[in-house]
């Protein structure tokens, strides 16, 4: 091994994780003492920094230098394909299991706040690390690990027993969570959900903790951090962005694109304005955020030309309507059209609008309250709720 790749390691990468403040103090002899490589399959697709995209595929059998400098660098490491069914050394269509970035890892565990004799449900066990580095913190007999992809599951049962470490592992539906030791103090998820399923509350102790990314339909996505009440309400924060696969049985089958013009080219029947609102002003992260809680039951996508410009496609969920924007650079004028029952770039605008409106806010000020009767995203204190104009305007 050469001398750059012993700086790959543990040690190397606590370093850098102390010096941002994501590695607290209390985590760091967990995470010395569980190293990744022991987690990490031969094969991974490291995550570039940039964004959710996947980079080629590192080999441990062709290039073990390669591989380990991925392995303890700052990033995810897709591990699945298409729910296993990829196969070869290229990109997949869908990532469905990966090992997440260390980063995000150890800052949820510190949202999680964990303490002596704590008992704690992990939903999606992956490749087992974030259930390693919580039994070393709290002991093996206080974690609980769910998982639902069964060849999933045995692999990271056996990373444990490599690692010495022996949580219990179910193979299982996480929306259900496990009854078999419930109440927990703490319930951490591994992968999004669009809402948090109430099962989840009610296995979790007054007073207990859960920590979940959350994201909406739209886009954007963040890590929320709920306390249990006594009267079984949840409510919290949210504390950072994130970027989890979702839970399986929240994934949208989006419709195919060829349903919404409905055999006609565009622009069909749509209805030809401008906007001087920029889409490039609209695709942060927080921004999607926003414009999925007050714009319901829609998507995008973004068709991307040689020559930088691009067309942002927003799609309802129910085929009935679009909208295309067209950006180009150079100009403060855009191109909207827009067909159905809904204008979906209208209702688009006036979300950003009403973000801009009241100050442009972070993750940090909003949060969300989970009860019997559903969810609700607030902006800064749970009596102000976000709230929706509801679909197409109507509430």
């Amino acid at each position: 091994m050469t001398a750059c790749e012993r700086e790959a390691g543990p040690s190397g990468l606590a370093s850098a994780l102390t010096e941002t403040g994501a590695l607290t103090a209390d985590w760091l002899p967990a995470f010395l003492a569980v190293p990744r490589e022991l987690f990490v399959p031969d094969r991974i697709w490291p995550g570039i920094a940039d964004g959710t995209r996947q980079a080629a595929l590192v080999d441990r059998a062709k290039d073990p230098g390669a591989w380990l400098r991925a392995v303890y660098s700052d990033i995810p490491l897709t591990t699945q394909w298409d729910e296993g069914r990829h196969t070869g050394d290229g990109l997949g269509i869908t990532p469905t299991s990966s090992s997440s970035m260390p980063r995000m890892v150890v800052s949820m565990l510190a949202d999680l706040e964990v303490g002596e004799g704590h008992g704690v449900l992990e939903v999606g066990t992956g490749t087992g690390w974030n259930a390693a580095l919580l039994a070393h913190r709290l002991g093996d007999g206080n974690v609980v690990s769910v998982e639902y992809d069964q060849e999933i599951a045995a692999g990271a049962t056996e990373n444990l027993r490599r690692a010495g470490r022996t949580p219990t592992v179910v193979v299982g539906d996480g929306r259900h969570g496990w009854a078999g030791r419930a109440p927990y103090d703490r319930l951490i998820a591994t992968c999004s959900v669009g809402q948090v399923p109430w099962t989840w509350v009610g296995q979790t102790a007054p007073g207990g903790i859960i920590v979940a990314p959350w994201g909406t339909e739209y886009g954007g996505e963040c890590v929320v951090r709920l306390t249990v009440s006594k009267d079984g309400t949840a409510s919290g924060p949210f504390t950072r962005s994130s970027a989890f696969m979702r839970l399986r049985q929240q994934r949208t089958e989006r419709p195919p694109f060829a349903s919404y013009l409905k055999g006609r080219t565009w622009p069909a029947d749509g209805a030809r304005s401008t906007t001087t609102l920029s889409p490039r002003e609209i695709g942060g992260w927080v921004e999607q955020f926003v414009i999925g809680l007050r714009v319901k039951e829609a998507f995008w996508r973004a068709e991307r030309y040689d020559d930088g410009s691009y067309t942002l496609w927003t799609y309802s969920t129910d085929t009935q309507s679009w909208a295309t924007t067209d950006y180009e650079r150079g100009t403060d004028t855009y191109v909207v059209v827009q067909s159905g029952p809904r204008r979906l770039w209208d209702e688009t605008e006036a979300a950003f609008r009403w973000w801009v409106d009241h100050g442009r806010p972070g993750f940090r000020r909003f949060g969300l309250t989970v009860d019997r009767q559903g969810e609700r995203v607030w902006l800064d204190r749970p009596d102000n709720p976000v709230g929706c104009p509801g679909v197409g305007g109507v509430r």
